[in-house]
């Protein structure tokens, strides 16, 4: 044992093993989520080579057409004869536009899925979420995020020279000449810039219920100025819609400093540039790793995936709800699914209760809650069939890989759009069953546990009620509480965003989801400090997933609090990168692996009177510190 418990739970647990584990060389990390993964994908690339072999059959015609798809990956022969030239093929359609071209050609270039100066796609009104609304929003940035932009972020000039050193690579092996491809990557770096300057950064996408603003289709139109959103509109949807949701009104309200006449070339050449890069991966595999580089730059993974994952990856990124059900009925069992259903049920039961007895609600919010947790939606293993789109995805062999892929993109991304004069199907799942996690949707008001996510240290039958309830009833309850937590918390039992709050008890909310934001502000990890706002809603999950996960835990006469809480730890155990660790820091919503182990325990009595943990322990907090939301 490296540490004490009571001084560092997570380095008591997991410091042996991240003495010795390794990070795999075309992995940014390793440990508790990506063992299993990793686990998954070596059985589900063996049943691969077996169905394209000939020694097993595929268990569905959506299934057969990912063995298709496999099959022209892995032919590196091909591609590499191929070399760049699907690329330039399809690229063609940029050269030579002027903006009276474009605004003809808007529509066919975004129905062949070339980037444009904004993003739109077909979601969930969150008012209204049996309706359907038409979202925009702007472009991706190179970097992944705003803040890598503010100057003196030294980490940002670093990075965009590792991009534009690839970049230039990549180029060369195009049809232009050495001017031109200086002016392509110049101008893509001056367009990205205005992007940059003008879009949300991750801490304001974390808001989610921000993204919320309802406009008429005329204000929409007024504001994109000299890009035709009236002409593209008409043949790109299947209904001019009334209202648009403007995700980043920001973005809008300066859209025209972005798109304009003045800056329609560097749009093209930004466009031209993008298309190429986030196309190499269907190339010649020197093209490929190349394309990977910045990538792996942002990751720190020394290594490109082998042929062989790059290509069972990219099946699985067309088909993955039919492998995924395959990989449910081949590895899941009917008791497993059985059992983990029935601990769903205890938890929503352990969760009423919790919500009955909080001291700071009144009944009239309490009444609410417990209606939104009785209609919740439990999706669990994986789904009894595919979602309709797999069936009208088709790979042509004889294409080469690019013309495939664009085919398959182009397929998923109308039936897309097409929803939007549809209602919403509340019967679709966000996650495959082969997937190592687990998700909440507030606007459908459910919560989906992948059948990958079910096993050790997670979950298994032979496992105490103590540890499955540290690690996979955690879990459960953490998707619980995303119903309730500051972005869940704004939503109805139907998924709709609506206050259902008194507003006594939602200030009362406000002031604990601040103590929660203060608890991990500024914490330092080797990689840099926690921004308690990015990660605030995942937060209020793991507290209240894990305080209600303990409460049911200690029903069992026989219950071991010891075991409880160190599955708890080994779930999160990870060893990472630092440039990877340094990347999360900076987009993602969940705190490092190391402070969701060991800051949530300790605002749980039950943490000290376990371990005799006493003020002079480091990992004692004060009980006036303790931060209890749910």
């Amino acid at each position: 044992m490296t540490a004490r418990y009571q001084d560092d739970l997570y380095e008591a647990v997991n410091g042996e093993w991240a003495e010795t584990a390794v990070i795999p060389d075309d992995k940014p990390a390793t440990g508790g989520f990506q063992d299993l993964a990793d686990d998954v994908e070596a059985k589900l690339m063996a049943d691969f080579d077996a169905v394209a072999g000939g020694t097993k059959k595929a268990p569905s015609a959506e299934f057969e057409e990912a063995i298709n798809l496999y099959g022209l990956a892995s032919d590196f022969d091909a591609r590499d004869n191929a070399g760049i030239q699907p690329a330039l093929d399809r690229l063609q359609a940029l050269n030579g536009l002027t903006l009276a071209d474009y605004q003809k050609k808007a529509a066919a270039l975004e129905q062949e899925l070339f980037p444009l100066p904004f993003s739109g796609s077909v979601e969930p009104d969150m008012k209204n979420t049996a309706i359907n609304r038409y979202t925009i929003y702007g472009p991706s940035t190179i970097l992944p995020d705003t803040t890598y932009y503010a100057a003196g972020n030294e980490q940002g000039a670093q990075l965009l020279t590792l991009w534009s050193s690839m970049t230039k690579k990549i180029l060369a092996e195009t049809n232009l000449d050495d001017a031109e491809q200086q002016r392509y990557l110049d101008d893509t770096l001056a367009f990205d810039a205005l992007i940059a300057a003008r879009v949300k950064s991750s801490e304001e996408w974390a808001d989610y219920p921000k993204a919320y603003n309802p406009q008429s289709f005329d204000d929409v139109v007024k504001q994109l100025g000299d890009f035709d959103f009236t002409r593209f509109v008409q043949a790109d949807l299947p209904e001019q819609p009334e209202t648009i949701i403007v995700a980043d009104p920001k973005f809008l309200a300066h859209f025209t400093e972005i798109f304009n006449a003045d800056t329609f070339v560097q749009y093209i050449h930004w466009a031209y540039v993008n298309d190429l890069l986030s196309n190499t991966g269907f190339l010649s595999d020197e093209l490929r790793v190349l394309g990977g580089e910045f990538g792996r730059a942002l990751s720190g993974s020394p290594a490109a995936p082998s042929q062989a994952k790059h290509a069972y990856r990219l099946a699985n990124s067309f088909f993955s709800e039919p492998i995924g059900i395959y990989y449910g009925r081949t590895y899941f069992g009917e008791a497993a699914k059985k059992d983990v259903t029935q601990l769903v049920e205890r938890m929503i039961q352990t969760y009423k209760r919790r919500l009955t007895n909080s001291t700071w609600l009144s009944d009239q919010t309490k009444a609410k809650a417990i209606v939104k947790l009785d209609k919740m939606v439990l999706k669990m293993g994986y789904p009894d069939s595919a979602n309709a789109v797999y069936a009208k995805l088709h790979v042509n062999t004889a294409d080469d890989l690019l013309t495939a892929v664009t085919k398959l993109a182009q397929v998923r991304h109308q039936d897309s759009l097409s929803k939007l004069t549809k209602p919403v199907d509340r019967t679709e799942w966000n996650m495959p069953g082969h997937l190592v996690n687990a998700s909440y949707d507030p606007s459908r008001n459910d919560i989906t546990f992948p059948a990958a996510i079910l096993q050790a240290p997670f979950y298994a039958l032979d496992q105490s009620d103590s540890v499955n309830l540290g690690g996979i009833g955690a879990v459960i309850a953490h998707e619980i509480s995303h119903g309730f937590d500051n972005n869940g918390a704004q939503f109805d039992e139907f998924g709709n965003m609506v206050n259902w709050w008194q507003e006594a008890d939602y200030t009362a909310f406000n002031k604990l989801t601040e103590q929660m934001i203060a608890e991990f502000d500024g914490l330092e990890t080797e990689a840099g400090k926690v921004n308690g706002k990015l990660v605030v809603s995942e937060n209020i999950a793991d507290a209240g997933g894990l305080a209600a996960a303990l409460e049911t835990a200690q029903e069992d006469p026989n219950v071991n609090l010891e075991d409880f809480f160190i599955n708890w730890a080994r779930v999160w155990r990870q060893k990472a990168r630092i440039a990877y660790q340094q990347l999360l820091l900076n987009i993602d919503v969940h705190a490092p692996a190391k402070l969701r182990a060991n800051v949530q325990p300790q605002n749980l009595d039950e943490w000290y009177t376990t371990f005799d943990v006493k003020p002079s322990d480091k990992m004692y907090l004060a009980p006036d510190k303790r931060v209890h939301i749910w």
